[in-house]
């Protein structure tokens, strides 16, 4: 996109609505881009949009939008683009045609080379490769038996009840985020989903899939968290959800390890990327800003899918 809008909160009154052409918006100061990148939207649409800045090798500072309606002119249909709506679609027949689903936390991406290392070969043989791994992994699980816990997300597996087989399909955190993203029902389903090999834990989908918008921090359960990141700190030490200007995701900890799991080589081969994490939401010290932490510091338990150029 070549525009995008900027909506401003004056102190009284109604929102400001800021039309800026990309050229502009580049030349702000780097303290207004960072003050005004998690207020963008589609001026067409009004879906949440994001800056990306020009790149090292060339490629040219942009404005875009993971969240564009379908019949939205801005819309501009690409690989990546077709792939997602694959995942959606392959997601919502589980919806449909399952009465739980296990995540797979263990599931490989099929792509994960920064933008500046892709070539139109590797994004054809990663095609390739998700056509050979499309077939859902389907695993047996005794559920007739298994009785919700107060807190409805912990399951206890009693062993000494006759039990009824049933098929659950299991799905890796890249298609259940592309999902989310398209627009599925994963988020409001009532499907009941696994978080865990034995099948110890289950949720409802729409108790366990939350948005960073709506992430709660007096909430003590964990959740998967998900949406996209506007931008990160200058240090690369925190991740900032376009969808939430409150909310920090710390990733110090584990931020080597995790750039080289996503080949995410700077800043920009983050901005506007989607993402989904397993983890907690609690307050900082001074109860100002929302922290959202990985469980366990596990990398197995986050995807990042950033923007292919």
């Amino acid at each position: 996109m070549l525009d995008a809008i900027c909506e401003l909160d004056p102190e009284q009154g109604d929102a400001i609505r800021v039309t800026y052409s990309v050229f502009t918006f580049q030349h702000l100061s780097e303290a207004d881009i960072e003050r005004l990148r998690q207020r963008l939207f589609c001026p067409a649409c009004g879906g949440k949009a994001y800056f990306r800045k020009a790149s090292k090798d060339g490629k040219a500072a942009c404005f875009g939008s993971r969240y564009h309606q379908i019949d939205c002119i801005e819309f501009k249909p690409s690989v990546q683009k077709s792939r997602e709506e694959q995942d959606a679609i392959e997601v919502h027949q589980q919806l449909v045609d399952a009465d739980a689903l296990m995540i797979d936390f263990s599931r490989k991406p099929r792509i994960a080379k920064s933008s500046s290392a892709k070539s139109k070969e590797n994004a054809d043989k990663a095609i390739l490769n998700s056509a050979q791994i499309a077939d859902i992994e389907v695993k047996k699980v005794n559920v007739d038996t298994v009785q919700e816990a107060p807190m409805q997300y912990q399951v206890d597996m009693p062993k000494d009840t006759p039990l009824k087989e049933q098929r659950v399909p299991s799905q890796g955190l890249e298609k259940l985020l592309h999902s989310l993203l398209r627009g599925s029902d994963l988020a409001t389903s009532n499907l009941w989903v696994y978080t865990d090999s034995e099948r110890k834990y289950r949720w409802r989908a729409k108790n366990l899939f939350v948005n960073f918008a709506d992430a709660d921090p007096s909430d003590n359960k964990p959740h998967m968290y998900w949406g996209t990141i506007s931008h990160t700190d200058p240090t690369m030490n925190w991740l900032n959800p376009a969808d939430s200007k409150d909310i920090g995701i710390p990733i110090d900890g584990v931020k080597a390890k995790l750039l080289k799991q996503f080949a995410i080589e700077d800043k920009r081969d983050l901005e506007g990327a989607g993402l989904i994490l397993f983890g907690k939401c609690f307050w900082n010290k001074e109860k100002t800003r929302k922290i959202i932490q990985l469980w366990n510091n596990d990398l197995q338990r986050i995807f990042i899918s950033p923007i292919e150029d």
